[in-house]
């Protein structure tokens, strides 16, 4: 007697754009403040935990499940970065009571340049998915970098500058991304070039 033995496979959709999407609108919103457009972080943490967080968080569990190695790792690195962020400005707001006098904010910056380090290595792996991803990367390096130095008090106004265009501009991009994954996702085939790999270093 024969025992057949049948399989059941689970897909699951590409969250790629929900990820990437959420990225975009949490710089999106806080780059309006360091633009001095708007003022304040109250109303950044919706976002923040939202957007930054939940959206990328989630995005990566089904890239886990996906085998998505890249967009697992890092969108889910970054989506608990927001989780780190949104804490801090609640904490700065007073949700949790008075801050005490020796907390050090100053921290948050070596947190920063601990991102930076990874993400140089992100970086070399995003120009090899594409080279939207790339660029965002570069200007997330970019970003870590002067958020760090600027909260380091190092050239607080040129750093603080640059971290603003830089987040700017990685929502911009980011915007674009997320549409043309969508888009290209949803029609199974290429609407709008998120640009090829460079094709630097080969996969075994």
């Amino acid at each position: 007697m024969t025992q057949q033995i049948q399989e059941t496979k689970i897909v699951s959709a590409d969250a790629t754009a929900l990820g990437v999407f959420g990225l975009s609108l949490i710089t999106f919103v806080a780059a309006s403040q360091k633009m001095g457009w708007t003022t304040g972080s109250i109303y950044l943490i919706p976002w923040a935990i939202f957007l930054g967080s939940i959206a990328q968080i989630w995005a990566a569990v089904i890239d886990f499940k996906r085998n998505s190695y890249f967009g697992a790792i890092v969108l889910g690195a970054f989506g608990l970065f927001w989780v780190a962020v949104a804490t801090i400005w609640a904490i700065q707001n007073g949700w949790f009571g008075a801050v005490p006098e020796n907390a050090d904010f100053r921290q948050f910056g070596f947190a920063c340049f601990g991102y930076l380090f990874f993400c140089c290595f992100v970086t070399v792996a995003a120009f090899e998915a594409n080279k939207a991803f790339g660029v965002i990367m570069v200007l997330i390096l970019v970003l870590l970098g002067s958020l760090g130095f600027q909260i380091l008090g190092v050239s607080p106004v040129l750093f603080g500058k640059l971290a603003a265009w830089a987040e700017f501009l990685i929502s911009l991009i980011g915007f674009y991304a997320s549409g043309a994954i969508f888009l290209n996702t949803f029609f199974g085939r290429p609407l709008l070039p998120l640009g090829k790999p460079m094709g630097w270093i080969k996969k075994a």
